[in-house]
């Protein structure tokens, strides 16, 4: 059986409420974040949200917001257990970056847990520096994705 999912660009407060479920159920109850740890400033008005959804269940997200005028930051990319090595996590952030393309910036940067950096390579991410960032109990590096003004929306990610 062929398996749907639908793209939700969050903008609603039930659409959002579907990002912050997956996050809770995906990373928070396994590794005991607070809700108050998971959400932080950055969770408001000026941040847009990826929900896919199976048959209107949220199971993968991410969120983006703004650094400057031409950079964003992708964060809290989450996908729930039993969804995982479905190529979700790659849908998200695909998404993403066709939503960030249209907004017109040109630069992303992400802050990659160590055990995810190849993932993130795959997706046309490189290492800004060699230096750990500590985010709450994970090991980040920066990670860097340039993208031109006029790549066309199919071109963002082949």
């Amino acid at each position: 059986m062929m398996r749907r999912f639908e793209v939700l660009r969050a903008q609603e407060a039930w659409q959002k409420a579907g990002a912050y479920f997956v996050r809770v159920q995906g990373m928070d109850r396994k590794y005991h974040i607070s809700l108050r740890e998971e959400f932080d400033e950055h969770d408001g008005d000026g941040c847009r949200y990826i929900v896919l959804t199976e048959y209107g269940f949220p199971v993968a997200t991410c969120r983006f917001y703004e650094l400057d005028e031409q950079t964003v930051l992708i964060g809290r990319v989450v996908v729930l257990p039993e969804y995982r090595g479905m190529e979700l996590g790659r849908m998200v952030i695909t998404e993403a970056e066709k939503w960030i393309v249209e907004l017109g910036y040109t630069d992303i940067c992400l802050d990659s847990r160590t055990v995810a950096i190849g993932f993130y390579e795959k997706l046309g991410y490189s290492l800004v520096d060699n230096k750990t960032i500590l985010s709450w109990k994970f090991d980040c590096k920066r990670m860097h994705k340039e993208l031109s003004r006029n790549m066309s929306l199919s071109a963002v990610h082949a």
